[in-house]
């Protein structure tokens, strides 16, 4: 217990203090440029000054920006149209939009506001400077939109993220007292001298929490329709699919975590301990992207990352399996290495 008592507190601090931020940082703007002049480019030009975006594509196609923002591969994206600079010396006026994703209200709050302020910068160094126009006109007006959650109610964001800590926490707790309650109780060495093969006894312990988990996300669903009004734009059987190989994760871990403790005690600390992090740096409070470069790599180990991911996407945006298919494979890979430690390590002790 003395390495659980000091150990784990002193890496959770060092982790999360990092990782765990409020700040929005390393906004994926995608620009579409058809103007290509040399107003167009300067603006753009500003942001790729500001320490808070990162261009991730240029193209002509609006299309692609609207694909990579469903894909989550942009968070914004810049709209200049055709004829920006020649209808900025011609009617000392023109337009550019700004489409934000804001399926995290905050976030999307914070990035607007960064995006209107440097183009806020850039009307003014045309006033001054180019127009030789006096006074505060707006040579550049601003038309943006806001997806996924118009409104950007904060609860939008949070409920598919609860949804996933739901299940988890019935798979990874329940399983991990599994094999470790039979410790306790003396039955484990009964257990071993039966004719019941391993892979039937590992279905045996995991299986009923698996129904029962599946139960308790679509009542979930159902609370989150219904009381939240939470919208479901993607397949219900899309989220169980993905929902029944993330929770073969997390039981594969609890039943490892069971086999490697000696008392329930020890095996509900270890539970909880990896919970905490993989909660705190699963996006589900702040955005990935925000953490520092050495939190996001870690964060590929992150089971609950990529479930609240494929939950945001197909709850809000409607994507479908080819949109979230890296993530499901990842969970996929997961859990084959996750039960086949829990089995292996299952043998070893026993």
């Amino acid at each position: 217990m003395l390495p659980v008592i000091f150990v784990v507190p002193i890496i959770q601090l060092l982790i999360l203090s990092f990782a765990a931020t409020f700040e929005i940082k390393n906004v994926r703007l995608y620009a579409v440029d058809l103007d290509r002049s040399s107003y167009s480019r300067e603006l753009l030009s500003k942001f790729e000054g500001s320490p808070f975006f990162e261009i991730v594509a240029y193209s002509f196609s609006y299309e692609d920006a609207e694909n990579a923002i469903k894909k989550n591969v942009a968070d914004q994206i810049i709209y200049i149209p055709d004829n920006f600079e020649k209808e900025l010396m011609k009617d000392k006026i023109s337009s550019v939009q700004i489409i934000t994703n804001a399926i995290n209200g905050n976030a999307a709050s914070l990035m607007n506001a960064y995006a209107m302020s440097i183009i806020q910068d850039y009307n003014i160094n045309i006033i001054t400077e180019t127009l030789g126009i006096s006074g505060n006109p707006q040579p550049i007006q601003i038309e943006y939109s806001f997806w996924y959650n118009p409104d950007l109610n904060y609860t939008t964001y949070m409920v598919p993220g609860i949804l996933v800590l739901l299940v988890t926490i019935i798979g990874m707790f329940l399983s991990s007292m599994n094999v470790v309650r039979e410790k306790e109780l003396g039955t484990i060495e009964q257990i071993n001298v039966t004719p019941i093969k391993k892979y039937q006894l590992i279905i045996g312990k995991l299986l009923p929490f698996w129904i029962i988990a599946l139960f308790e996300l679509a009542f979930g669903l159902v609370i989150a329709k219904l009381v939240f009004q939470i919208p479901i734009l993607g397949s219900l059987s899309l989220i169980f699919f993905a929902a029944m190989i993330f929770l073969l994760v997390v039981q594969g871990l609890g039943l490892l975590i069971s086999t490697m403790s000696d008392t329930q005690q020890q095996s509900m600390f270890l539970s909880w301990f990896f919970l905490v992090i993989f909660i705190l740096m699963s996006g589900l409070f702040t955005p990935v992207q925000s953490m520092p470069e050495w939190a996001q790599i870690i964060n590929k180990i992150n089971p609950i990352a990529y479930f609240i991911e494929i939950m945001r996407m197909v709850m809000l945006k409607g994507s479908t399996i080819s949109n979230i298919r890296e993530p499901l494979i990842s969970l996929g890979i997961y859990a084959i290495i996750a039960l086949s430690l829990a089995t292996w390590r299952y043998r070893k002790t026993t």
